[in-house]
Formats: structure tokens, sequence, C-alpha cells
């Protein structure tokens, strides 16, 4: 397990503007943790008391819905912080947290955290930006469901998937979903949308094997309507 202060995923949230003091002390209580594919991190309604710090892999945070069935509301991947809000509020978590992939996180408590919060203004700014960031994807996420065909969101998913994970050595989409997973992050039936994709594939869109998908049309799926 890397120390906080050498390690590069820092970059990618608050953390890096902790000092480096703060950092080494961090480092010293920190606990490694390591998730396989679909092992559960947390669950809605838990209380955390503390933060993850994503190493590698990816998650899928869910929201279970009035129907009793999980919506997923967001991917998480390498340099991502799971439960920030647990620093500020002692609100129980209003979602889950679900490996995709095997996982390497650094869970640290919350108690060694809140010092710095109260501070280190540079950190508790940053904390409090990416909590915004957070609210700002929630609203587009709501506009997106209200405005966009479902085909559209359909694409827009794929080409995230793309832009953001990459493809392996045969171009398929590095990260592997289940169809009832996109079917969660567009907002429609599985059967819808396994017949978006049978569509897309049918066109040209798309090729798939198993699991996997591959995508052979970029240029069409941006102009989906």
């Amino acid at each position: 397990m890397s120390k906080c202060e050498s390690c590069i995923v820092r970059e990618f949230n608050s953390l890096k503007s902790l000092t480096r003091d703060e950092l080494v002390r961090v480092s010293a209580c920190k606990t490694g943790k390591f998730f396989k594919k679909g092992q559960v991190i947390f669950e809605e309604g838990e209380t955390l008391n503390g933060v993850y710090c994503v190493k590698s892999g990816v998650c899928k945070l869910t929201k279970l819905s009035e129907n009793g069935k999980d919506q997923v509301v967001k991917l998480v991947v390498k340099g991502g912080l799971l439960g920030k809000r647990s620093l500020v509020t002692e609100q129980k978590t209003n979602l889950s947290a679900v490996a995709l992939n095997d996982m390497e996180m650094c869970f640290i408590p919350k108690s060694e955290i809140m010092d710095d919060l109260s501070k280190n203004p540079k950190f508790t700014m940053d904390v409090l930006r990416e909590m915004a960031h957070d609210l700002k994807e929630s609203d587009e996420s709501l506009v997106n469901m209200a405005q966009k065909s479902v085909k559209r969101r359909m694409a827009e998913i794929l080409m995230y998937i793309h832009d953001n994970f990459g493809t392996d050595d045969e171009d398929y989409l590095s990260i592997v979903i289940s169809r009832e997973d996109y079917a969660s992050i567009v907002g429609t039936a599985t059967e819808s949308a396994i017949r978006i994709l049978s569509q897309f594939k049918k066109e040209g869109l798309i090729s798939t094997k198993g699991k996997q998908i591959r995508l052979e049309d970029y240029g069409s799926l941006k102009w989906m309507e």
C-alpha cells in the first residue's frame, strides 16, 4: 500500500489540497481495502465513518427505487472519493456502492480528516467544490431523463464509457456492465435497453461478443437523436 504523500491518485481528488504533514498523518491511519467484482462496498442506509479513495477499478453507485429496483446513479473510477458527505453530516448513506470489477481502495477514518477540514480552508473548499459538482451532475441527469430520448441516452452512456474507461485489445469497451445496468443508467426497462442495443447492432453502430460491446460508428452515435 503506497503512502498518501507519494500516491498519484490523490491528484484526482480533494486530498491533493492536504499539506505533506497532513498526508503523512492520514497515510498512517488509512486501511487498504480490496473488493472483488460484484462485491458490495457499502449499502444504502449504512453509516459511513470515513471516505474511500479509489486506487484502481470501477464501482457503481445505486439508489433503490420505489419499485424495488436499483437505479444506477453514477460510475466511480480511479481517483474518486466515496462517502464525502459523511465528513460534513451525520446522515446515513442514500446510495449503495458495488464493485464492477476487482477494486483496490484506501479507507480513511472520518476522525482523521475532520481536523483538516477545520484547519485547512483549501481542503475544505475542494471538498465543497466536489460536492457541488456532484449536485450539478445530478441536476443534468434529471434534465437528460426529461428531455432526451432513450436512444440518445443509450448512445451517450456508450460514448461515456468509451471516452472515460477506454477499450481492450480488440476495441471492446473495457468496462463490461449488464443490460440491466444499462437500462438503469438510461432510465428505461431492461427489455427496452436490449431492444435499443439490438437496433444499434442491426444498424452497424455497435457489435457485441457476449456482454461485451464495441463501438463501430462513434460518429453516428454522437448525432443520435
